[in-house]
């Protein structure tokens, strides 16, 4: 099966309300979706995590694999990203995550190709329903949706999810320079959800390791299940820990400092910050060795969710549940989508290879919305348009 054509295109997947986070507001995600077509009439489908991957990859990466054999992952990987031969200063990331897109799409035409899902190919499903988080964040105000800007609405909303999905898993922004608001928003989660509900908080390096500290004082009473970077570096993680037994959660993928400094207790990340699902996978694995928890990494369209629903199914260490802003996602790419929690839970798709289909009038009217709005600025700040916030805050 011959690889005849690769398409890359950048779409705008909005939020139905921007959150606030530390860095200022955010309105939505800039993704790239790909198609790879093949002389066998199908065509497997993959996303890659930022818009200028669209062009890397429709400039770089397709011309190097037409005529490739579209089952030979590693071949491909081999010509995309030669880098990888290397030492780690010599790799170009930029790439690496623009191939992760390629990648994806790869395995989706294995699964296609043999009539599996891609969860048997990863090594059969340990689970089908996939636990998920659902989000929290003060919001602006957007139509209908948002407006939550204390703590007595946030905590109106979260509630109002366990009312009408059961959701009982929460996961939420924790960023405000004057952390009292936040901390009065946790307290009242708490006690309003009770003892049995998930909290996990995401700090996004908002604070110093003065402040941080501070936070833990006020927070660890209240049975954070985990806190995502409260800090800006694992040497400051290192410190904070001995100040809070609340485990700590971060996006790097330093496993050789993390095994060093005993620190995060679990990585998050997106499959093509590794170079696509092959790697993710043996990252897993390196994780369990360590004792590192992992779970998936939200903000993405359909295809890249089902994908992790997929590695969640098949990865037993993946236990703890994954990041989801489904709830918060009016469009996506494809027709099941965006996909929906019940009762902590999404069902992983089923059929061959992602077991989703890529909708071309969604994705085209996702297109334009990137055409007509440009790349959302995930660093706007509405307080001070034009400038970027400095972190710490505090």
């Amino acid at each position: 099966m011959k690889i005849t054509a690769i398409r890359a295109t950048p779409v705008n997947i909005p939020l139905e309300a921007p959150y606030l986070w530390s860095y200022g507001s955010l309105a939505g995600f800039s993704k790239t979706i790909v198609e790879v077509e093949t002389d066998e009439g199908l065509t497997g489908i993959g996303e890659a995590p930022s818009y200028a991957h669209a062009q890397t990859i429709n400039a770089t990466l397709a011309p190097r694999l037409i005529g490739r054999d579209a089952i030979d992952i590693a071949g491909a990987e081999l010509i995309c990203l030669p880098s990888w031969q290397g030492i780690s200063n010599n790799i170009d990331y930029g790439l690496v995550r623009a191939f992760g897109g390629i990648e994806m799409a790869l395995w989706d035409l294995r699964g296609k190709l043999w009539n599996r899902p891609l969860y048997d190919l990863l090594g059969g499903a340990v689970r089908k329903a996939i636990p998920v988080t659902d989000y929290f964040s003060f919001r602006e105000k957007a139509g209908p949706h948002g407006g939550e800007t204390t703590p007595e609405e946030v905590v109106d909303y979260c509630l109002g999810l366990k009312a009408a999905h059961r959701t009982t898993f929460f996961e939420g922004k924790f960023y405000t320079a004057d952390i009292a608001p936040s901390v009065r928003m946790l307290q009242m989660l708490r006690e309003a959800l009770g003892p049995d509900a998930m909290l996990r908080i995401d700090g996004n390096m908002a604070h110093s390791l003065t402040t941080a500290r501070q936070i833990a004082r006020e927070i660890e009473p209240l049975n954070i299940r985990n806190w995502e970077d409260p800090c800006g570096s694992l040497y400051d993680l290192k410190a904070l820990r001995e100040h809070t037994s609340i485990p700590f959660s971060v996006h790097s993928l330093d496993l050789r400092q993390a095994a060093d400094l005993g620190v995060p207790d679990a990585v998050v990340t997106d499959i093509a910050t590794h170079g696509g699902l092959g790697r993710t996978v043996r990252f897993v694995g390196a994780c369990e060795q360590l004792g590192l928890d992992f779970w998936c990494y939200s903000g993405d369209s359909g295809v890249a969710s089902a994908a992790y629903l997929h590695l969640c199914a098949a990865m037993p260490h993946i236990r703890e549940p994954n990041q989801s802003l489904f709830r918060m996602q009016p469009l996506d790419v494809i027709e099941e989508g965006p996909f929906r929690p019940q009762h902590n839970v999404v069902p992983v798709p089923e059929g061959p290879g992602l077991g989703v289909t890529l909708s071309q009038e969604k994705l085209q009217r996702l297109h334009q919305l990137f055409l007509d709005q440009g790349p959302y600025n995930k660093y706007h700040d509405p307080d001070r348009p034009g400038v970027f916030r400095r972190l710490p805050l505090s």
